[in-house]
């Protein structure tokens, strides 16, 4: 089992930054104009995850603390998997390794981050405290 070693806040500042790395990945390497579909499940990803967060009962949630942090963390995996297989699905993964790869190393990481973040907000600033006394 893995350890559950992620504190609810340093996972909300890694969801806001891949969410804006999946709005800007088609130009950062280059697959805006291969591949329409790469583009646009990027681009909506992005955007889909940053909303999340702004929703999500943790330290990221400024709009609303509508979603439980463990609900949350199952939609990083469901987009993590998503995103991973998602070059095969809608048939990007001949375009080039800069098509697909971005898709395939994000996906896994939101797994992994997924998999390792404590799900509960109170319990990982309380555990930080407890380590500092």
């Amino acid at each position: 089992m893995l350890m559950r070693m992620i504190p609810t806040k340093a996972h909300a500042g890694m969801d806001y930054a891949v969410g804006l790395l999946l709005i800007v990945a088609p130009w950062i390497f280059g697959f805006s104009d291969e591949s329409t579909a790469a583009t646009w499940i990027s681009i909506v990803s992005g955007i889909g995850l940053i909303g999340l967060s702004a929703i999500t009962d943790y330290e990221g949630g400024f709009l609303a603390q509508a979603i439980a942090m463990r609900v949350h963390l199952m939609m990083d995996a469901l987009l993590g998997v998503f995103l991973a297989v998602s070059p095969w699905l809608f048939g990007f993964a001949d375009e080039g390794t800069n098509a697909w790869l971005p898709f395939v190393v994000i996906g896994l990481a939101e797994l992994g981050a997924a998999a390792m973040t404590d799900p509960d907000p109170s319990r990982s600033g309380a555990r930080r405290r407890h380590a500092h006394a």
